[in-house]
């Protein structure tokens, strides 16, 4: 038998309280994402047979570009949050989980500013 009160049992079980912070980035950015899809779907359904010059033209527009490089940080810190819960619930070798949540890290930054460096490079190709 186990001299231990409840207290002491429980330690280090429960939570720390740190996944709050997560949870909540997660609920702002999908709410900042369904705004932001929906202005995306409907004006590329608009620019569909555009032209290339007006497709530009449209991203010259600093509101258009504003709201596409939100688009684009808030969609890959998304899916960098998304992909950090899975490997966390479902990869169960320590190096293992910390080797693919950096990566995941790594693969979001860089994607996430080479898709703004190509929306600003459109932005200013007048």
């Amino acid at each position: 038998m186990m001299r231990r009160t409840q207290l002491g049992r429980v330690r280090g079980l429960g939570s720390a309280k740190s996944g709050t912070g997560h949870w909540w980035a997660q609920r702002l950015t999908a709410i900042a994402l369904i705004p932001l899809v929906i202005w995306f779907v409907v004006s590329v359904i608009v620019l569909t047979g555009a032209p290339h010059a007006a497709v530009v033209a449209w991203l010259g527009n600093p509101l258009t570009a504003t709201l596409m490089v939100l688009l684009i940080f808030a969609t890959f810190h998304h899916a960098q949050l998304g992909l950090q819960v899975v490997i966390e619930d479902y990869v169960h070798g320590e190096g293992t989980r910390l080797a693919l949540i950096v990566l995941v890290k790594f693969a979001a930054i860089l994607l996430g500013t080479g898709s703004v460096i190509a929306a600003l490079k459109l932005c200013f190709a007048r």
